[in-house]
């Protein structure tokens, strides 16, 4: 007897841009747990976030004291949980247990919420804990930094560093909701707010010319931290990687090919090898002005596609060099370790022209050492 049924679930990706979340007047936050009556909710804060915001449990108890259907107040226990922010809360399994821990104390169910308020890692390390309680109970995302919110909250994976491996361990998950409040991107450093945008970059140069073309000509403004000019590309490169996601036919990555993870091979690499000192955002920079570089060693892209790209990100202040690309040797087990994460042959994706990308199924060493010389200073 053989028995293969097919079967398909219906998911729902909720997106909401906003600003003071916390607000009395503002619904954003309320309308996304509309309808689930005498649900519990706790909250897991990044610790830079809770530094910067030490009042963030005041307004979230207040905002949901004013409105008894969305939640509940547990009595006698902590509505914020303050973790390890940065990557280190998924360099060790502490804040996926410490979440275990707090939904088990509080009673959270399949059907209440977690709230994870912080960066990429920490969305990432909660949302792992949030997936295995009860194999899933409602999360949240609530991204602080400006990559959280132009790419890792729009994602629907969840995991932790092991092995020196970058997201080595972790799930799929779809976020309940995503909220993402701006008011949080006026509290970040240069660094953190600029390093996000290595992410734009990079979806428009697979994506959208038009939007590498506004990056491009905004980036003085962009510097300058003009959140006018800012915010409508945030929130684009937000929407073309959640189109992706919803539309591209393998939310849970089970084909051969991560197109979005373009000089992502690199810059995981380059984030293991500095004991993860170099940001994601800035190793993304790195990574795709490598592969750009590669690309024209291989005479896919022409010179003057990967002068502009590097430019832009150069305009951006962000970074397209760091000296332990020279450890090329290193560098490449990068590429063996990537194939590995995504099963299956291997696949690169590489740019054809700024809007056009192509799958590479094997890369020359001696051409990415000559990209590394290329790029050094």
């Amino acid at each position: 007897m053989q028995l293969d049924p097919k079967f398909h679930v219906s998911l729902q990706h909720r997106v909401r841009f906003t600003r003071d979340a916390f607000h009395p007047d503002n619904s954003a936050f309320a309308a996304i747990c509309d309808g689930e009556p005498n649900r519990r909710m706790i909250a897991f804060v990044d610790s830079g976030v809770h530094a910067l915001h030490p009042d963030l449990g005041d307004q979230l108890a207040n905002y949901l004291g004013a409105r008894s259907r969305l939640g509940e107040v547990v009595p006698d226990l902590k509505l914020v949980e303050v973790v390890a922010g940065g990557e280190d809360a998924k360099n060790s399994i502490d804040v996926c247990e410490q979440v275990l821990a707090a939904t088990d104390r509080c009673g959270i169910d399949r059907k209440s919420f977690v709230l994870a308020i912080g960066g990429g890692a920490v969305l990432d390390a909660v949302g792992f804990g949030a997936a295995l309680a009860h194999r899933g109970v409602r999360l949240i995302r609530m991204p602080t930094t400006t990559l959280a919110m132009d790419d890792a909250a729009m994602g629907v994976k969840n995991g932790l560093n092991k092995f020196g491996k970058k997201n080595f361990v972790g799930t799929f998950s779809v976020p309940w909701a995503v909220v993402a409040d701006e008011r949080f991107l006026t509290t970040l450093s240069d660094g953190q707010f600029l390093c996000g945008f290595s992410e734009a970059v990079k979806i428009a140069c697979l994506k959208d010319p038009a939007l590498f073309d506004q990056i491009e000509s905004d980036s003085k403004q962009i510097v300058q931290r003009d959140l006018a000019v800012s915010m409508p590309i945030i929130i684009r490169s937000a929407r073309l990687h959640l189109d992706h996601i919803a539309t591209g036919g393998d939310p849970f990555e089970l084909q051969e090919a991560r197109p979005l993870d373009f000089g992502h091979w690199a810059a995981h690499k380059l984030e293991s090898m500095s004991g993860y000192e170099i940001s994601h955002g800035d190793a993304v920079s790195i990574g795709i002005a490598l592969d750009c570089e590669y690309a024209v060693g291989t005479k896919i892209l022409a010179r003057r596609d990967t002068d502009r790209v590097i430019a832009c990100l150069r305009a951006l202040g962000l970074p397209t060099w760091h000296p332990l690309l020279a450890q090329t040797d290193q560098l490449v087990r990068g590429l063996e370790e990537f194939r590995e994460h995504l099963g299956g042959r291997f696949n690169i994706t590489m740019l054809r022209s700024i809007g056009d990308s192509v799958e590479l199924h094997q890369m020359d060493h001696k051409i990415v050492a000559a990209s590394v010389r290329a790029l050094a200073p």
